[in-house]
């Protein structure tokens, strides 16, 4: 009997980090909010700031405290860092998420992490959620480009050896969405991460999901 199951999709699954994976919207936006005041900056709304979660840091910052010269980014770097790490192991995953991830390693799927924290951040917070390993690659904005440039897809699709056609890109900002379109692969969004989704209809994602499980459900269905 021939089988009834339809051909898969995508090879590759390849998600934002932080408000997609980790709940970590946020702690990240009162970092920035921290770091700014502690430079003398204009403090930006929780909205603001949680805009440019998914930019590589400095253009982050830059983009939320315009009013801070040039001069002092690297300090507001510094005090952003500072906050952060100091508060870094009270993050969590998202419900649903280690089920997914297991399960989509289980059905064959390469796995993938482009995200705009730095490489020390991305580390320590796999290690805090006990996730090394369960990625076939990831890349970090200060290893690469920054979203929403294509080029940390770009690298990993050379790496895994994958067509972008057959890669999904997953995120929770219009940054990620972006991303995806300039690296010419699909993609999916989450609703309860950094960005408010009545923006992502116009970067064309297949699916938007409202929670990990409905996610998760949605690849196994399409993907």
């Amino acid at each position: 009997m021939p089988s009834t199951t339809p051909p898969r999709r995508f090879d590759l699954i390849a998600f934002d980090w932080d408000g997609t994976l980790s709940d970590s919207t946020a702690m990240i936006a009162s970092c920035i909010q921290q770091a700014v005041a502690d430079v003398g900056g204009t403090v930006p709304s929780t909205e603001a700031a949680s805009h440019v979660i998914g930019l590589g840091l400095v253009q982050a910052l830059a983009h939320a405290a315009p009013d801070v010269p040039v001069e002092r980014h690297a300090l507001l770097a510094d005090r952003y860092r500072h906050h952060y790490f100091a508060q870094q192991h009270t993050l969590s995953l998202f419900p649903g998420v280690i089920e997914m991830l297991h399960s989509l390693r289980a059905r064959g799927y390469l796995l993938a992490v482009a995200t705009g924290k730095s490489r020390r951040g991305l580390d320590e917070a796999l290690k805090n959620v006990a996730l090394q390993g369960m990625f076939d690659t990831t890349r970090t904005a200060d290893q690469t480009r920054g979203k929403p440039h294509p080029q940390m897809l770009h690298e990993i699709f050379a790496e895994l050896a994958v067509d972008p056609a057959r890669t999904l890109m997953v995120g929770d900002t219009t940054h990620d969405l972006e991303l995806a379109r300039n690296a010419a692969c699909p993609s999916a969004a989450v609703s309860y991460g950094a960005h408010a989704p009545h923006a992502f209809a116009a970067l064309g994602p297949l699916c938007i999901a409202d929670t990990v499980p409905q996610l998760h459900a949605w690849i196994l269905a399409n993907g």
